[in-house]
This record gives C-alpha cells, structure tokens and sequence, in this order.
C-alpha cells in the first residue's frame, strides 16, 4: 500500500517517465529545447499587453505540469543566433517567471506577414484581444499585406461583415475607442454609436450611455430616436420652404430652390433656360425691387 502511494506521488512524471513533460514535449519530431536567453519578443505581436494575474495562472500551471505545448519561432532577422517568437508569448513569459532556462520550440520559416497573421490567429483563439487590438490588427495585414477584407478573413477564418463592422470601431472619436478598450462600453454600445453620422452626436450618446449605465439595447433605441428626431427636423423645414419656393416660382415664372442650413444661413437658386430667359428674370427683379 505504501508503495503504491509513493507512485501516485509522483503525479504526471509517475505516468510519463523519468522526463518531464517539458521534455517529452521537446522530444516531439521538429521540436527541440531552446534557451529562454536566446528568444525575443515579436516586435508586431497584436497583443500589447498581458494580464497579469492570468500570467501568474499559467506560471503556476507550468511550474506544476511544464510546457505541454512548444512555442513557435523564426530565426531573427536582426541577430545572429537569436530566434523571434511567432507565436506563444505567453508560454514564454510565464516560463522566464517561474526561472525556465529552456523551453520546447519548434521552428518556422515566416516572413513578416505570415507571422502577423499566425500571431493574431493565436490571440484571437486563446486570449481575447480587446476590440480595436483586433481592428488595428485587420487593419496592418489589410494595408501591409495588401489584402482586400474577403483575403483577409479567409486568413483569420472571418467572414466579410465580421472584418467591415470590426474596422468600422477605427472610425469612432479617440476617447470613444479608449472607453471600449477599457471596458467602459461593450461593442454592441460601440455599433449603436456608430449608427450615428455626426462626432457631435456619437460623443453625446457615448456620455448618455456611460453616465445612464444604459445597456445595449437602450443605447440602440435611443440613437434611433436621436435619428427620428433628426428626419422630422428636416422634414419639417422642407415644408416650409416648400411653400416659399412654390409663392416666388409663381412670381418669378421661374424654378426656385431653397437650402438652408441648421445655423439659419443659405442660398436661393433661380434658374433659368436660356440668355433670353436670364434677361427676362432680370428684368423682373427689377421691376419687384
């Protein structure tokens, strides 16, 4: 019986062998132990930063089970015997945490592209990016790959109207974007705000929607009627010129087109066929006057 304790005492390395499981991992064909000291950081990873306490997570798990699965990594283009993580920052910083020297990496020829898409492809299956990370991102690969966004979601395994709404969130005001990477608004508030043309209108539903704490559908129903509200404005000024243009064609004998703008200010277009007609008008106004 005690024998048999001790046996289970010796947890995933009991049932593996003598190796470790960072061991048996780097004994897989194509994987080989590298030195902690010669990996750098990819300088393009979509991930700017990392969450600390998940960190600390996957440290403890390592430090307990080791690496179950190899980082992924290409020979530095600028130093000599040094290699660029592809993919698996997070394996390596929570290796250098718990004072790994070696971890299993496996080895890949990738140019820069490649190696963005590969980077962003991990994050977006592992640890979520924050929204606009990931519409920066689609935007890099878009312009540096000269992709068009149907290229680009076949990459990324997204269809077309995932990448168009996720890049449209580039386009919302600089504080409105720093609210959604901070969590303040969902992207569902973000798609409500921008059903919204004017900057003016989205900041001001962006403040309704952080000072009211409004959820998603509140803030969708109340940009709908921030719109209606909009379109009865206008439609209620185009009766009104409607009747002035039609009183002054009738005097002129001649179209008459009113514009005018919120502020109050515009124009007064009266047209004309012909030289004939011009001095006939003219001659009109003259008399009028």
């Amino acid at each position: 019986m005690a024998t048999e304790k001790k046996a289970l005492g010796k947890g995933l390395d009991a049932l593996l062998g003598k190796q470790t499981v960072t061991e048996k991992v780097a004994s897989r064909p194509g994987v080989f132990e590298l030195e902690i000291s010669k990996i750098v950081a990819n300088p393009d990873q979509p991930r700017k930063t990392f969450d600390e306490a998940a960190l600390q997570d996957l440290a403890a798990s390592i430090k307990e089970l080791g690496i179950i699965q190899p980082i992924a990594i290409r020979e530095s283009k600028t130093t000599v015997g040094s290699y660029e993580i592809i993919s698996g920052e997070r394996r390596f910083r929570a290796s250098q945490m718990v004072g790994l020297t070696k971890i299993p990496a496996y080895l890949r020829k990738a140019d820069d592209e490649t190696t963005l898409v590969m980077a962003l492809v991990e994050n977006l299956q592992r640890e979520d990016l924050d929204p606009i990370e990931i519409a920066t991102t689609y935007q890099r690969l878009i312009e540096e790959g000269k992709l068009t966004q149907e290229e680009m979601g076949k990459k990324v395994g997204k269809n077309h109207a995932t990448i168009a709404n996720s890049l449209r969130l580039l386009k919302l005001p600089p504080e409105i974007q720093t609210g959604l990477i901070n969590g303040v608004i969902s992207e569902g508030h973000a798609k409500a705000i921008l059903s919204l043309d004017n900057e003016a209108k989205q900041r001001e539903l962006y403040t309704e929607i952080v000072d009211k704490g409004l959820s998603v559908r509140a803030a969708e129903e109340l940009s709908r009627k921030k719109k209606d509200s909009k379109k009865v404005t206008k439609t209620s000024k185009s009766l009104e010129q409607k009747e002035m243009q039609a009183k002054l064609s009738e005097k002129l004998k001649s179209k008459v087109s009113i514009n005018v703008t919120p502020k109050g200010s515009g124009k007064i277009s009266i047209a004309f066929k012909n030289a004939q007609g011009m001095n006939d008008l003219i001659a009109l106004l003259e008399k009028i006057s």
